[in-house]
């Protein structure tokens, strides 16, 4: 599913109670239990942690689009991995998918960073990092 479309909506926090409530009713739980743990339990990503998800792949997946701070500084530093934010100064945009997807990126640990190359590993790694936080 592309979450990431409409992940930044005003709408998501409505979508997001009725997900909730849709968990309650599967786990038989009351209404003002809190759903933390059944996520965690039913391994399903929240939704924010859905549009993170979203907006990793899509970056992983087009990474042609991006450039990384590797490639253009020769010294290798902490920062290496990270991917050059494009200047703006545009909110509009700063809140769109690539923009947002680079903030993303960059703030995963060093460790999904590294194997951003390999999906499937990525993909495993991000599922679990997101649940877990």
């Amino acid at each position: 599913m592309v979450w990431f479309f409409w992940g930044n909506s005003t709408k998501s926090k409505c979508v997001f109670k009725l997900w909730k409530r849709a968990i309650r009713i599967r786990k038989g739980a009351r209404n003002n239990d809190s759903c933390r743990e059944f996520f965690k339990i039913l391994k399903i990503l929240p939704l924010s942690a859905q549009y993170i998800y979203s907006l990793l792949m899509f970056v992983v997946n087009n990474r042609n689009l991006f450039l990384v701070n590797a490639e253009l500084y020769t010294i290798k530093t902490r920062n290496s991995y990270n991917l050059l934010p494009p200047l703006s100064h545009l909110s509009k945009y700063q809140k769109g998918v690539y923009y947002a997807g680079i903030r993303i990126f960059n703030h995963l640990p060093t460790s999904i960073k590294s194997i951003a190359n390999e999906t499937k590993e990525l993909k495993k790694a991000l599922k679990e990092f997101l649940l877990d936080n």
